[in-house]
């Protein structure tokens, strides 16, 4: 008869080959019945089974719990059957001849103890048990350590801050599996040079055609990591225009993270939303987007891609953060707290998450809890500005300016003199009256840098306020409004407007800074006070038509959006303005 992989009941299969079958089949929850009754029997009666049964039993049945997601209680029996395969081991070694011959297949059928105790730190990591689940990997011999024991090792080393352990692993996992581009960025996160990567995987991008774009794909993360956003934007351009990795949702996505990290916030919604219409199941850096739109008032795309990434996973922080950053520019804290909180339990290493969080709680007055979270942040992502944006304006907000100071100091000097540092740490010098002078050298290097940062010209106008200055901060603001248009550079330019008497180009500023964002209530004020002091000649009374017909058009804009959409201070989101 010809052999068949399922053989018919009543063979010479036993019931221990029948429960191996179907797991192998992925009949999980069959598995667990039979392997769930077999254990009682051999429990009742010890004879029934021979050790090396009593193993698989319990492997299968400890599999089929995992596979149900009851961690705790699959471990338990993970832990019963490691201890029944040491009992079998010793007893193997003098292994008597029973005469039966199928024992032979089977002593070779016998699952892995090594995959075993892989499953063993799985358990551990869902019940978020990191240090167990090291202890069981660690436990296992260098030599017999899989590429998959090898990355999750690396990655929770790299978790629990054992840096140079988890470098070690990653190497592993490469010489092992030399495209494995996960682990490279592992190893760049751990400051590992780019071209100290490169060499491990120069051998395989050599015999391989169609890989010599990967050396360069090595040069771009290495800048992504060392917080060198220029070099690496500029470097992932270049790949992107080869025709080969043109239209790469990955690549995309970096590069409006990294504008986003360099302050271009107009480019990083280009590009996600490029990588959105390549693949509309994105998740991956929808938090950052979200958060991106909800800062410049769009809240009504903000709850669409909330709602859209619901449908695609609640699985992940993504959809949680971007409702979070509704909640939170709809000035309901508390909401999106809770939000924040939902965000970091399914992902505790979502920095955005952390930062949504650390705003709210920052908001809500609770600002040493606030503290803790951004740190946190800082750990997790040492070369995000906007991570110590919020911790230094906590430290502002609780009036703890030496701290705002060194610790703008240290930004400063660790990831360089550019125009962002520069407006940080001139932010903290305004602080100051002692340090009035040192910002403003500080804000005009920024500009001489990059003359449309909006956060430098913010600054620098506020110093002119201060100094009552209005006709130099009007050209500095019409200079920045020439290439962009940004709803706090029209506001604040209304209210330089006004301060010398050009009231109704002040109004049309206020009318066009609502019109970009219909939520910003401190160009609503500026409007609604200046209606009020209007002074009734003709003239204006005609040019009060004018702008009445321009706000009319406002108050739709503004009735568009969701009425949970409150007047929402244009404060950034981290205060930074």
């Amino acid at each position: 008869a010809p052999s068949r992989p399922f053989r018919p009941a009543g063979g010479s299969m036993s019931v221990v080959e029948h429960v191996r079958e179907m797991a192998a089949a992925g009949l999980h929850s069959n598995v667990r019945l039979l392997s769930g009754l077999l254990l009682t029997m051999s429990g009742n009666n010890p004879e029934l089974f021979s050790p090396s049964q009593k193993y698989q039993l319990l492997v299968y049945h400890a599999d089929s719990l995992f596979h149900d997601k009851e961690y705790r209680n699959a471990v338990s029996k993970y832990t019963m059957a490691l201890q029944q395969k040491k009992a079998l081991s010793k007893t193997s070694k003098v292994r008597p001849s029973t005469g039966n011959a199928a024992s032979t297949p089977q002593s070779q059928c016998l699952p892995s103890e090594i995959e075993v105790k892989y499953k063993m730190a799985e358990c551990y990591t869902m019940l978020k048990q990191d240090k167990d689940a090291i202890a069981i990997l660690d436990g296992i011999p260098s030599r017999q350590r899989t590429p998959k024991i090898n990355m999750m090792l690396a990655n929770l080393y790299k978790k629990a801050g054992q840096e140079r352990s988890s470098v070690t692993s990653y190497k592993e996992v490469l010489r092992q599996c030399p495209l494995a581009l996960d682990a490279i960025l592992g190893l760049l996160s751990l400051s590992v040079k780019g071209a100290e990567v490169a060499s491990m995987t120069i051998n395989i991008i050599q015999s391989i055609p169609n890989l010599d774009w990967l050396s360069v794909w090595i040069k771009a993360y290495a800048f992504v990591h060392t917080g060198d956003n220029t070099r690496a934007i500029n470097t992932i351009c270049s790949l992107e225009k080869k025709s080969l990795l043109r239209d790469n949702v990955d690549l995309l996505g970096s590069l409006a993270d990294l504008y986003f990290r360099a302050g271009d916030n107009k480019n990083s919604i280009l590009k996600f939303e490029q990588a959105q219409m390549l693949d509309p199941y994105l998740i991956k850096g929808m938090d950052v987007y979200g958060y991106l739109l909800a800062r410049e008032g769009r809240l009504e795309d903000v709850e669409n891609l909330g709602c859209r990434l619901f449908n695609i996973s609640d699985q992940h922080a993504e959809p949680w953060v971007v409702s979070g950053c509704h909640s939170f520019y709809s000035k309901r804290y508390s909401r999106a707290l809770y939000l924040g909180a939902k965000a970091i339990q399914l992902n505790s290493n979502s920095v955005q998450a952390l930062l949504l969080k650390g705003a709210a709680l920052r908001n809500m007055g609770r600002v040493q809890e606030a503290i803790i979270h951004f740190r946190e942040a800082i750990r997790l992502a040492p070369c995000r500005l906007d991570c110590y944006e919020g911790l230094i304006e906590c430290y502002l907000a609780s009036n703890s300016i030496r701290e705002a100071m060194v610790m703008a100091n240290n930004v400063y000097k660790t990831l360089g003199a550019n125009a962002q540092t520069l407006t940080l740490l001139a932010t903290v010098c305004l602080e100051d009256p002692v340090t009035q002078e040192k910002a403003k050298t500080l804000l005009d290097k920024a500009l001489t840098q990059r003359p449309d940062y909006i956060k430098a010209v913010v600054k620098k106008a506020e110093l002119l306020s201060r100094e009552q200055k209005y006709e130099d901060g009007i050209a500095l603001l019409r200079n920045a409004l020439a290439n962009q248009s940004d709803c706090v550079l029209h506001r604040i330019l209304g209210d330089f407007l006004v301060a010398v008497n050009e009231y109704q180009e002040a109004m049309d500023q206020y009318s066009i800074a609502l019109s970009l964002d219909p939520n910003d209530q401190k160009s609503l004020e500026g409007l609604q006070k200046m209606e009020k002091e209007e002074s009734p000649t003709d003239a204006t009374q005609e040019e009060d038509v004018d702008d009445m017909e321009g706000s009319g058009e406002e108050g739709d804009l503004e009735g568009s959006d969701s009425e949970a959409a409150q007047w929402a201070d244009q404060e950034q989101w981290f205060g930074m303005q």
